[in-house]
């Protein structure tokens, strides 16, 4: 048992494993190639997968983000698609309608949410924005007693299938950036058109470019209060960062299960390419850097539950060290594997794909150095 697990984590990594055996790995393929995995959602849901932070008034089983971290990981080791919209609902979503919605959304929305019943994207970057995120164009206004909403937003993942949209949108002066923006829920309707985007990895994830064409909403559906998105959507990042590095955790296990198999399969100069020293080596180089990153994953869930300062630094050095992570042991793992790794019928070839989207989704590697660096300053003086 790991430092800062108790046994009731290994009771949920227990049973994330056996559903993952079970219902995700026969169904990893199939995701993969576009089928988005709404039913497996559900089956989450009712087995307190989804959102295990969330207490039972909620649906949920009352449990924590160490939880989280955990079920991600297991779900990535066979479908990173899936772990992606899984940690998006519950460790985004979930969290913010249960801190900082309006009670008549919560009433509405939280419990279905929990449960798989109803999927809510996150909708905030812009063909104009992505790191840059609040530099947004989305517009609100205010007209009578309603907000009406247009806009553009671009890589929304479930964008395709969602119920409903978390939307950041502009309620005051472009140059004020992040002290004028605000959360607002809105529900799937006729003012809300969707285009798919193809995506080179983490397919089935229902990727899309949504517009919303005078959408009106009340007050209610205001998320975090007027002007209020900045910390909400600070507090969103730093849960999913530490996902994500939980994501390239499984990934990566994922890749080397794969590549070890192989290797005691395959046979060259008389033997199977398991016994040569170069084979050991690159899978023991992986091995040893996959647990220095669950250490940190790890212990960012940890620093998470326990309300820790040092929450925000090891989220952003988990998603940082995780992705990378990810993608090298999924290029290692398909150089051991050699042609057939390289094939779409090899899974590591559907890793390697997936482990790249780890390193731009949820901020840009580059955009969590210079996050890294400003929490590393704060701390050091």
């Amino acid at each position: 048992m790991f430092p800062h697990f108790e046994e009731v984590h290994m009771l949920v990594k227990k049973t994330v494993r056996e559903f993952v055996e079970k219902r995700v790995e026969p169904n990893a393929r199939r995701i993969d190639q576009g089928w988005y995995p709404r039913e497996l959602l559900r089956e989450m849901g009712a087995l307190g997968l989804l959102a295990p932070h969330a207490p039972p008034e909620y649906g949920g089983p009352g449990l924590d983000f160490r939880s989280m971290v955990l079920v991600v990981e297991e779900v990535a080791k066979s479908s990173p698609a899936l772990a992606t919209i899984a940690e998006v609902q519950g460790a985004m979503i979930v969290y913010n309608l249960m801190h900082y919605a309006t009670s008549e959304a919560r009433e509405k929305w939280l419990q279905p949410a929990v449960r798989g019943e109803r999927i809510i994207a996150f909708a905030l970057s812009e063909p104009c924005c992505g790191s840059d995120a609040f530099s947004l164009e989305t517009k609100a206004e205010k007209r009578g007693g309603s907000w009406v909403i247009n806009g553009t937003k671009l890589w929304i993942t479930s964008g395709m299938y969602a119920d409903a949209f978390l939307v950041a949108a502009r309620t005051g002066s472009p140059e004020e950036k992040h002290k004028t923006v605000t959360l607002f829920l809105v529900e799937r309707g006729s003012c809300v058109e969707v285009t798919p985007v193809a995506v080179m990895g983490v397919r089935g994830t229902g990727t899309a470019e949504v517009k919303f064409r005078d959408c009106e909403v009340g007050d209610d559906a205001v998320v975090g209060g007027v002007n209020g998105a900045f910390k909400v959507v600070l507090d969103d990042l730093n849960n999913g960062r530490m996902c994500v590095g939980a994501i390239g955790l499984g990934i990566a296990q994922g890749a080397v299960r794969e590549a070890l198999s192989y290797a005691k399969k395959r046979r060259a100069f008389g033997t199977t390419i398991v016994n040569f020293q170069a084979v050991q080596h690159h899978l023991a180089s992986v091995v040893a850097q996959i647990e220095a990153v669950r250490g940190v994953v790890y212990t960012a869930a940890y620093f998470r539950d326990k309300g820790s300062e040092l929450f925000p630094l090891y989220a952003q050095v988990a998603k940082y060290l995780g992705s990378r992570l990810a993608v090298d042991a999924a290029r290692t793992a398909m150089q051991i594997m050699g042609g057939y790794g390289y094939s779409t019928d090899s899974k590591v070839e559907m890793l390697y794909r997936d482990a790249k989207a780890t390193e731009i989704y949820e901020g840009a590697n580059e955009i969590i150095l210079n996050t890294i660096f400003r929490l590393f300053e704060k701390h050091e003086t």
